[in-house]
């Protein structure tokens, strides 16, 4: 290509506009953009948060360990929901791997994957938004965000 070319492909309602300068190195060089339903801007890994990695915080990208969740007989929950949640047994009560303890209504939250710091769950008896974090102890807790 000669200098200041630009290269466009339209499919499926997407514009590709691809435009590459000599200049500079090839990887500064190339500016993407992707446009589509109603012009917006995408720019991947500039504002991506699936892109974007906490410098703080480790991800594991093993496979998250599945669980069998039984109904638990909680019924401040529609029927669908009871086997996500189950009453909170006090301080002898452990958590395994799959389970956060609500602050706000002191219910077990339940989840058919392993629970790690980061994940985002819904405590449906006080409709609260809840993020799972790692306590000092190492067990697992939830931190209301709504």
């Amino acid at each position: 290509m000669s200098q200041g070319a630009a290269v466009t492909v339209e499919r499926s309602g997407f514009d590709l506009t691809v435009d590459v300068t000599h200049q500079v190195p090839v990887a500064a060089a190339a500016a993407v953009s992707l446009t589509g339903h109603g012009g917006a801007l995408y720019r991947p890994g500039l504002s991506d948060p699936l892109m974007a990695r906490d410098a703080g915080e480790e991800r594991s990208h093993a496979v998250r360990a599945r669980f069998e969740l039984d109904e638990t007989g909680f019924d401040e929950v529609p029927k669908k929901y009871r086997r996500f949640y189950r009453r909170w047994g006090g301080d002898g009560d452990v958590l395994a791997p799959n389970e956060v303890l609500c602050p706000v209504c002191k219910v077990v939250i339940r989840s058919a994957r392993e629970l790690r710091p980061g994940d985002k769950v819904y405590c449906m008896p006080c409709m609260s938004r809840l993020v799972v974090i790692r306590a000092g102890n190492g067990r697992l807790e939830a931190l209301v965000t709504y």
